[in-house]
């Protein structure tokens, strides 16, 4: 039988606590014999007075009241909206140690899973705010009429606002003159609780460099009434606007997209530039969110591939073909393999558009067709992947293992499924010597990082 662990604390208590370090979702972190407490809005090296709120058998919570002594790395919030709503939860800590935080939160990962790997400063941006070109804002009835914002932490309320901190200034323009049009023309927002309303959320793509903005109104409904004069509305008063999608979500579950859409007016797809490329991305393609700093994270993938014109690539997770277009022009071949058939379509367009002839790509998992293409008699010199938050499947690893190019590059938005990975690729030879973190998402916990490993 089991003994049950006694807390050392008491929900609703208030005390004391010395802060010691950061959680990697931004907590402070305390200890009481042995038994961490995770305290909000507090920094190392800070004593704040806080109430407990929630008491389990491992580990506690506890909300901050008061700052007793205060660390020199806090900085006056912006707003308090942005951390309620989890839009920007490391607003309170200043950028230079934010970077730092990131370059740890790797190298604890890397600690527990045993891995001697080297990692350098973060590489962060000169003005960590305003930089996302995507918005996903939702639209619910609020004292009477319809309100853009965003959702309190961990719950359905919304909390007003159209002003992001962390999103392109034209882009939250663009979302207060939406609100406006709406609200003028009574179009009904919807309703969770009893699936009601019309219009659920509203996307906003913006070209960093071309400057065209999409705008993508999802509804629950097929029918969304005065189109006409929402459009006309919306070129008048949002002339930047290079296309209006109605994107038809019906379902009561908390996916933001559905599966169907339709132009209103204007253009099926938004262009912008990457490493002087153009691309022409639709609605449902992913594209990363921080334009300055992908640049800086695929330019680092090319330059520890140390690519010298002659290899072929594998770009194994290939989207709308960004990485391995960016590929392009320092290798013989760029081959990519996706799963997902409207991104394939979408990367062949973007060859096309940049004259790219070096460059096919192939609708399939990954693991299957690099072994086709292995037994067929490709030998691929380098390996691309940039997966998704949950990482790579082990077969993928495996098969990797099998087609055995000389270098794999990983780039990564996880830093736990990242060592994860990098143990498993160990296990077919591979090994790296350093990992480079890249600020993707100031403000916010999340770090994106590049690893090249070795046969």
């Amino acid at each position: 039988m089991k003994t049950k662990i006694e807390a050392p604390i008491e929900k609703n208590e208030q005390r004391q606590f010395e802060i010691t370090d950061l959680s990697y979702d931004g907590l402070g972190v305390t200890k009481i014999d042995h038994y961490p407490i995770f305290v909000s809005d507090a920094l190392p090296g800070e004593i704040v007075e806080a109430v407990v709120t929630k008491v389990g058998q491992k580990y506690g919570f506890a909300k901050t009241k008061k700052i007793l002594k205060k660390s020199a790395d806090r900085v006056t919030v912006e707003n308090r909206q942005y951390t309620q709503t989890g839009i920007a939860p490391l607003q309170h800590l200043a950028y230079p140690a934010q970077l730092q935080f990131k370059q740890k939160q790797v190298e604890n990962v890397f600690q527990k899973a045993q891995l001697a790997i080297n990692v350098l400063p973060t590489l962060g941006m000169s003005d960590p705010t305003h930089y996302r070109n995507k918005a996903q804002i939702p639209v619910r009835n609020l004292n009477g009429q319809a309100t853009v914002g965003f959702f309190r932490k961990r719950s359905h309320q919304l909390v007003p606002m159209t002003d992001f901190f962390i999103q392109d200034p034209e882009i939250d323009k663009a979302i207060a003159a939406l609100q406006s049009i709406i609200r003028r023309l009574a179009i009904e927002p919807y309703d969770e609780i009893r699936h009601t309303g019309v219009l659920r959320n509203i996307m906003v793509r913006r070209g960093y460099y071309s400057h065209e903005l999409m705008l993508v109104l999802v509804t629950r409904s097929t029918k969304l009434a005065s189109a006409k004069t929402l459009i006309a509305m919306i070129q008048s008063e949002i002339p930047e606007v290079t296309s209006v999608i109605q994107n038809i979500n019906p379902s009561k579950g908390n996916a933001i997209l559905g599966k169907t859409q339709k132009v209103l007016w204007g253009k099926p797809v938004l262009r912008d530039e990457l490493l002087g490329l153009q691309f022409d991305i639709s609605p449902l393609s992913f594209y990363q969110v921080n334009p300055q700093q992908t640049q800086v994270l695929y330019q680092k993938a090319i330059d520890v591939a140390d690519l010298q014109g002659t290899e072929t690539v594998i770009d194994a997770y290939s989207g709308i073909g960004t990485i391995g277009l960016s590929m392009a022009k320092h290798v013989k071949a760029v081959k990519g393999i996706e799963v997902v058939e409207d991104a394939v379509k979408d990367a062949r367009h973007n060859a096309k558009l940049n004259g790219i002839t070096n460059a096919e790509f192939t609708l399939g998992k990954a693991e299957t067709v690099m072994l086709t293409w292995q037994a067929e008699g490709l030998q691929a010199d380098v390996v691309v992947v940039d997966p998704p938050r949950k990482g790579l499947a082990p077969e993928f690893i495996e098969a990797v293992g099998k087609v055995a190019p000389e270098k794999v590059v990983y780039i990564s938005c996880n830093p736990a499924t990242l060592a994860r990975d990098l143990t498993l690729f160990g296990a077919q030879g591979y090994t790296a010597k350093e990992t480079q973190p890249v600020d993707m998402f100031p403000m916010t916990t999340h770090v994106e990082s590049v690893t090249l490993l070795t046969k």
